[in-house]
């Protein structure tokens, strides 16, 4: 275990991905009717892979916890999907999309599944608008782009603010198609519990019906897990409240590692927090970031009355007005990536300039685009952005600025894969957000749904053959083999053990808490005190969640807080493991900013000598600390620099 082969092949950056193609094996049609695969969580990366691997005459079983597999929460993505084709003639490249991506991900990414990324790219807007994906369009009818933060080009393809959506019905139809031929069994309502191995290979999952309460099994030749991140762990995110790292956890106690769980995305436009009882937080798309300017007043004394409500955002003249990105970052203004708008929002919030009741919020304003491009035009961008906002907060973004302020948003760290997307335990793949591989320590917006769709579209599908080629002999996994029976009697006792608690307190009590700690000393500020004691937090309240939980309902019926708790008991894992890695790597790099490693003017601060590498972690058992191992990253086609936007 401790040696990590990422399988990444030899050759020019250019040439790998299609000599790997060349040289792996394939499986013929008539034997991929007697392979069975199984593929969790139906987002972008789970359906597309579900439905190419049905296509290609795999049989499949996709499972979702949600009631219908196009409720995954890739349909909450908004502003778009990156894609090399350069149809705005700006000069943008397969190659500049692969620099732009290793760069905002501050150098902490392989260089060869980045590339592969960008290469893919457009063959991913060629597939979605073959299934009919309503993308924007220009006037003479051609597709049309917008510019997102870290890039000087514009490649963002987008359906309005709902491109997500748009994506996911797209998925979503090819999926549906396959499950009318009989290609897939589609099992909704199933949380997968635990991955079983035989032999050392994952060869099934235990599932749970969420209606019934039911414990069941599901045996394959292979697993792929595409079950997005773990941003939860904060409890506030912008994550859909089901979301959730379990399976992930899971894979990882059986043996699958975890690779850079501290680099979790802040993203710099959400809705700020209103009061204690809110359970999660609204996006904005990063996409209002090219028509809107963000700002704060200049003066103390104006921030200080917009606070306490004596004055509004438009009474400050323009020349009180500090849009400090652009006065910072004058290359990319409002367009710097998210990590550094992040940032830059809670130093200004810090320093006193907020401009909400609670001093945490910042402004983005639309009045100098409408008096340049017209309201209709913005309304044509936005409008189901500014609708939504407006909903929210019942102030019209079209007359006064929105405020905004950094929210956790995406997980860059995830699962360990090689080239292959295989983890670390044969047979078991991890796909879209749900993996580590290819954003680094920052991602740019409107990529992850380009990672998920290229994974389950274009790689998966290559190269879970080159595994599978050999499974062929092997004969379909047998349920009542007891491997099968000891994984179902784990799940049954720590969901019994859970349940039988009978506390005093509710799960998002401990659910609270967590993310409070993990925002205080895991979130957009990490030093070294405030880790250590992140995990002593932790573990105290974790000994407490197991003592004094209370499930309400019954066992085995329909139970949404028996789920939730599994998934808490889950994040308090999740949650010290974060604090354990970003205690390790005493550097700052993209969405880890840790402030014992600054530039003179409160940058991040690379430590390239000492730090050039996946943090890949080992689980060692209940209780135990966790084993770190590392895969070094060589860089041969890009220099290593400091990263600038100014």
């Amino acid at each position: 275990m401790s040696i990590l082969d990422s399988k990444i092949p030899e050759g020019p950056l250019a040439e790998k991905w299609n000599k790997h193609k060349s040289n792996i094996k394939v499986v013929s049609p008539a034997n991929k009717r007697k392979l069975e695969v199984i593929v969790v969580g139906t987002g972008l990366g789970g359906a597309s892979a579900a439905a190419s691997l049905a296509e290609l005459g795999y049989k499949v079983k996709a499972f979702c916890y949600q009631d219908s597999p196009r409720r995954a929460h890739s349909i909450a993505a908004q502003g778009g999907i990156n894609a090399a084709k350069n149809y705005q003639n700006d000069n943008d490249s397969v190659f500049r999309l692969f620099y732009d991506t290793i760069k905002g991900g501050d150098y902490r990414a392989r260089e060869a599944n980045v590339y592969r990324l960008a290469e893919v790219s457009p063959n991913i807007i060629d597939q979605c608008v073959a299934q009919g994906v309503p993308f924007g369009r220009e006037y003479g009818g051609l597709l049309d782009n917008r510019s997102f933060g870290g890039v000087l080009v514009s490649r963002t393809f987008y359906a309005r603010g709902q491109t997500g959506q748009q994506l996911l019905l797209g998925a979503y139809q090819a999926l549906n198609r396959q499950i009318s031929k009989g290609n897939v069994e589609m099992y909704s309502r199933h949380e997968m519990l635990d991955v079983v191995k035989i032999d050392g290979k994952a060869r099934g999952i235990i599932a749970r019906d969420l209606v019934s309460g039911e414990i069941k099994r599901f045996g394959a030749h292979a697993v792929v897990v595409a079950t997005g991140g773990y941003g939860n762990v904060f409890f506030l995110s912008t994550n859909a409240m089901g979301s959730n790292g379990s399976a992930a956890w899971q894979c990882y106690k059986k043996g699958a590692m975890m690779s850079n769980p501290c680099f979790v995305q802040i993203h710099p436009t959400c809705i700020p927090v209103h009061g204690d009882q809110q359970s999660k937080l609204t996006l904005m798309s990063e996409s209002l970031r090219n028509d809107g300017r963000v700002w704060v007043p200049k003066k103390n004394e104006d921030a200080e009355k917009l606070r306490k409500g004596e004055i509004g955002p438009n009474d400050i003249p323009e020349d009180d007005r500090d849009f400090y990105l652009e006065r910072r970052y004058p290359s990319y203004g409002n367009l710097v990536p998210r990590d550094v708008a992040s940032r830059a929002a809670k130093e200004r919030c810090d320093a006193g300039f907020g401009v909400n009741a609670e001093g945490k919020a910042v402004y983005l304003d639309f009045k100098y685009a409408i008096e340049r491009l017209g309201k209709d035009v913005i309304k044509a961008r936005y409008g189901n952005l500014f609708q939504m906002y407006e909903k929210i907060t019942d102030v019209d973004p079209y007359k006064e600025p929105m405020m905004i302020y950094p929210a956790i948003h995406y997980s860059m760290g995830g699962t360990w894969v090689d080239y292959n997307l295989m983890t670390t335990v044969p047979g078991l793949y991890s796909i879209g957000e749900a993996n580590f591989s290819d954003h680094g320590a920052n991602r740019l917006g409107a990529s992850a749904l380009m990672q998920g769709l290229a994974d389950g579209y274009f790689v998966l599908p290559y190269t879970i053959g080159d595994y599978l080629a050999d499974e062929i002999l092997t004969p379909k996994a047998d349920t009542n083999a007891l491997e099968f029976e000891e994984a179902e009697k784990a799940v049954t006792g720590r969901i019994e053990k859970l349940f039988n608690i009978k506390g005093s307190k509710p799960v998002d009590y401990f659910h609270k808490k967590l993310g409070h700690v993990m925002w205080d000393y895991v979130g957009m500020s990490r030093n070294a005190e405030g880790l250590k004691k992140a995990i002593e937090m932790i573990k105290e309240i974790r000994e407490e969640f197991w003592k004094d939980v209370k499930i309400p309902g019954e066992l085995n019926n329909l139970n949404p807080e028996l789920e939730k708790a599994g998934r808490v008991a889950d994040f308090l894992d999740i949650g010290e493991l974060m604090a354990h890695d970003a205690l390790d790597r005493n550097e700052s790099c993209g969405g880890h900013f840790r402030e014992e490693s600054v530039t003179e003017d409160g940058e991040a601060k690379r430590d390239d000598e000492q730090f050039t590498y996946v943090s890949c972690w080992e689980f060692n058992g209940e209780g135990k600390e966790p084993v770190l191992h590392k895969e070094d990253l060589v860089f041969e086609n890009v220099k290593l620099t400091q990263r600038s936007y100014k």
